[in-house]
């Protein structure tokens, strides 16, 4: 496995699915999977039932993972969905945003 090109705290652009072009920050990334859950994107919805945990029952919302192939990095400049290249910089490893050339970490 290569460096990640997606990682935590960066900006998403979803590119599919019911949250389609949705902007979230990556909270969770689980490469061995190949999932990434996203802060308020594709929610989802249990009914529990009433519990001796959870007494009073009702519905848990929570962030579900999703595959990483449906979001893309978001461009540092305007904020549209990008690929990520790795350029050398200072003898350091960086992601740099296809689309506009701007470094996406420091």
């Amino acid at each position: 496995m290569g460096a990640a090109r997606i990682k935590k705290g960066d900006s998403v652009v979803v590119l599919s699915g019911k949250d389609k072009g949705r902007t979230g920050t990556v909270s969770k990334v689980s490469p061995k999977d190949g999932k990434i859950v996203v802060e308020g994107i594709n929610i989802a919805a249990r009914h529990r039932k009433p519990s001796q945990a959870n007494p009073q029952g009702g519905i848990d919302r929570f962030e579900a993972p999703m595959h990483i192939c449906k979001v893309a990095v978001a461009d540092p400049k305007d904020g549209k969905p990008t690929r990520v290249r790795f350029e050398e910089h200072d003898g350091k490893k960086v992601r740099v945003a296809v689309k506009s050339g701007e470094k996406i970490d420091g």
